[in-house]
């Protein structure tokens, strides 16, 4: 004899448009402030989302960093924002071993630059897997608190290499011109920092994805960020995994570090703080453990960014208030964030 089924009563109207407000309600805010500003002042709007996709696309490659350690192990690597440091850094250093300055030849200058960034990307990459290695494996199985608090310390050590290494704001050679305009539509200007962070940025996060998502060590990396205990079991180097994603955080935090000294022509040891908590705020905007969601929420970190710094009296220093309050709102409203967690609990 068949169970009868039971048919589930269905929420009326209302209370379904109620919930897909409720569900949907930042992103129309974002679309809503977006449009009154597109149409009062469209020009200024759209240079500002300009600027924003450029500058928004380095949070982006630092918030994947931190994505793809909190989706594997559940752990805010604090660390990272200074890891980006640490590239920038090296990046500055290599750019004078290599002679390349701003009269540099052309195609000499593209490989320098092409070599420049593989040095920066393994000497981060590597950074991260060490610190991986000494700072978070031995507290694999120890109280939360623990790596959190040993992640807050390797931040504040790294900070000071940075201290010691470059004690003062310095400034790498503008190589690429970054403010030299290369087109103009209707008011709405390019310039080549802006094509530097595109042509960077989006070749690497078409790679990663490609790489999580298709590849048998991405597939690793997933099934251990499900479950770490059945993908040992099925035979996969959980360990050697988690190095792995250790190591793509920090190669892509080495490129962000490289575009950002070409971008702003200026590296100092504390910008990976300021950057790091920026990322973050990006990562858990789009959904902590979400790949297509932290490089989302970096670039509309990045417009907001440009909008409050261009129409805000001393715009730059509100800036990071207004991010930081967007964080809060997230937090309060939609704590999964725009695309929700990927990650055990999520």
């Amino acid at each position: 004899m068949e169970a009868a089924s039971v048919t589930q009563p269905q929420a009326p109207p209302s209370r379904r448009a109620i919930d897909f407000v409720g569900e949907q309600i930042l992103w129309i805010l974002l679309g809503g402030v977006l449009l009154v500003l597109l149409i009062f002042d469209p020009v200024k709007t759209l240079n500002n989302v300009v600027d924003g996709l450029s500058i928004g696309s380095i949070w982006a490659l630092i918030a994947l960093g931190y994505t793809l350690v909190y989706g594997i192990i559940e752990l805010i690597n604090f660390a990272h924002g200074e890891v980006f440091m640490i590239g920038s850094f090296c990046s500055v250093s290599l750019y004078a071993a290599f002679g390349l300055t701003e009269d540099t030849a052309v195609p000499a200058l593209i490989l320098g630059m092409i070599a420049v960034l593989a040095i920066s990307m393994f000497a981060s990459g590597s950074l991260n897997v060490m610190i991986e290695r000494v700072a978070y494996r031995p507290l694999r199985n120890a109280p939360k608190l623990a790596p959190l608090i040993t992640a807050i310390g390797m931040s504040f050590i790294l900070q000071n290499v940075g201290l010691l290494w470059r004690p003062t704001p310095d400034s790498p050679p503008d190589l690429i011109r970054a403010q030299e305009q290369v087109l103009d539509i209707g008011g709405v200007t390019f310039v080549r920092s802006d094509f530097f962070a595109w042509i960077v940025t989006i070749p690497l996060l078409i790679t990663l994805l490609w790489f999580v998502g298709r590849t048998k060590y991405g597939k690793a990396m997933r099934a251990t960020a499900q479950d770490p205990d059945a993908a040992r079991l099925m035979g996969i180097n959980v360990d050697r995994t988690i190095g792995l994603t250790f190591l793509l955080g920090g190669l892509l935090a080495g490129a962000a570090g490289l575009i950002y000294g070409l971008y702003n022509l200026t590296v100092q040891f504390n910008q990976g703080f300021t950057a790091g908590l920026i990322a973050f705020t990006a990562a858990v905007m789009g959904g902590i453990g979400n790949l297509k969601g932290a490089v989302v929420g970096g670039l509309i970190i990045g417009i907001i960014q440009q909008t409050v710094e261009s129409r805000l009296d001393n715009g730059s220093a509100w800036a990071p208030a207004v991010v930081f309050a967007i964080l809060v709102l997230v937090m309060v409203f939609r704590p999964q964030g725009l695309f929700g967690e990927e990650t055990r609990e999520g």
